[in-house]
């Protein structure tokens, strides 16, 4: 097959693939989500309203799972999980460090210390075999994080974790609309997170909800998230006094979603499989592209993840190249081809080091993360969009190619 000749990148003097700029991830509203904004406004109920029964319904009945609890966000998220799963003080959660700080801070958030489990360093996925070295009689729970929207390996880890009597919190925050062996992402592990921040597959705006099959977690998870407060009879530990009765029982927050952003992810959710398949149709066009680059490598999947992307990473080769990751990603901006890089190690952040964490942990997590830049992936991206991306990837690969 003839080579491809790319041209010469922005950055060496060439012209850039495109005048305007692309940036990794943006949102997709139509008139359908302004609508659905616009009605509840005008309505009665601005938050603890109708739309958030609807929508726990919808995402129970999107992931299979028996019951969600809708929250502000990802973040509120994984610290009621963390709440629920009975993590304090003393206790250790392993995580990848291969995420967003949150995944690690939910541990801290309650008293208990996080602990860095290294990655698989072909699917970028937290490793169970590492998992399984980091637990100790502290352990109590493995928040594995769905990094890029591959599912984990979650047999491996739901057999460490039976082993070991710990609970599995899978960090979600990329996955809805994956699947891991025909099971959506949010029905499998004891308690799964959601993100619905605006770059995410579907977005509230911000937002975040969390799925569980038991009903005793669920319980929790309602209290922590809604100030620890219930009007349920069944939940009190006294006799109501009157229809306007509530009670305290735990020291929750107020992590309640309001109807508006509910509103806006019901729609959203509306368009959950054009989503996924037009992400799928670009994942696969950037595989096929850069399968071809020597230079690159491309992230591998395990065959039970049916994935839904929310990122695309690009590795680049180091040793095939003249040229490092910050090299690569300035003339990337250079092609006007903005990316950014998911993500720095959570313990290289000054507020881990401080905490005793040190560089040198997990030392594939680390390699990795001198290695990766995230590309422009969301469904508002046009055919022509990919191919510029392609092709400015092709153009500094080809050039600076050793």
């Amino acid at each position: 097959m003839e080579e491809k000749i790319w041209g010469l990148p922005a950055a060496a003097g060439g012209s850039p693939v495109r005048e305007t700029k692309i940036y990794y991830g943006h949102q997709y509203l139509d008139e359908a989500d302004y609508q659905a904004v616009l009605d509840v406004l005008k309505s009665d109920a601005l938050t603890c309203g109708p739309k958030i029964g609807e929508l726990e319904e919808r995402l129970c009945s999107i992931t299979g799972a028996k019951h969600a609890v809708s929250v502000s966000n990802g973040t509120a998220a994984l610290q009621i999980a963390c709440l629920a799963a009975g993590v304090g003080p003393g206790d250790e959660v392993i995580t990848t460090p291969i995420t967003f700080a949150a995944s690690a801070n939910c541990a801290l958030y309650c008293g208990a210390r996080p602990v860095f489990a290294d990655i698989d360093d072909k699917t970028y996925n937290i490793d169970p075999k590492s998992v399984e070295q980091c637990v100790t009689e502290k352990t109590k729970a493995v928040v594995a994080v769905d990094y890029t929207g591959q599912s984990t390996d979650l047999k491996a880890l739901r057999k460490i974790c039976d082993k070991y009597g710990l609970i599995l919190i899978t960090d979600g925050a990329h996955s809805i609309g994956t699947c891991y062996d025909g099971k959506a992402t949010g029905s499998i592990a004891d308690m799964t997170t959601f993100s619905f921040h605006p770059v995410k597959t579907v977005t509230a705006g911000e937002g975040g909800a969390v799925m569980t099959n038991s009903d005793e977690l669920y319980k929790k998870l309602v209290l922590f998230g809604r100030h620890g407060i219930t009007r349920n009879p069944d939940w009190m530990e006294n006799t109501p006094e009157g229809p306007w009765y509530y009670e305290q029982i735990e020291l929750g927050y107020n992590y309640r979603m309001t109807d508006i952003q509910a509103a806006l992810l019901l729609s959203q959710l509306d368009k959950l499989e054009m989503f996924k398949a037009r992400r799928k149709e670009i994942v696969r066009r950037y595989n096929e592209a850069f399968s071809q680059m020597p230079q690159i490598t491309v992230q591998e999947e395990i065959p039970e993840s049916d994935t839904t992307r929310h990122l695309y990473i690009l590795r680049i080769r180091p040793e095939a190249l003249n040229i490092d990751r910050k090299g690569f990603f300035e003339a990337l901006a250079a092609e006007n081809i903005c990316c950014n890089v998911h993500y720095i190690p959570t313990y290289y952040f000054p507020y881990y080091q401080r905490l005793g964490y040190q560089k040198g942990l997990c030392p594939k997590a680390e390699k990795l993360y001198e290695e990766i830049i995230s590309l422009p992936l969301y469904y508002g991206m046009s055919d022509a969009d990919v191919e510029d991306v392609i092709t400015a990837v092709g153009k500094i690969a080809s050039y600076y190619a050793k």
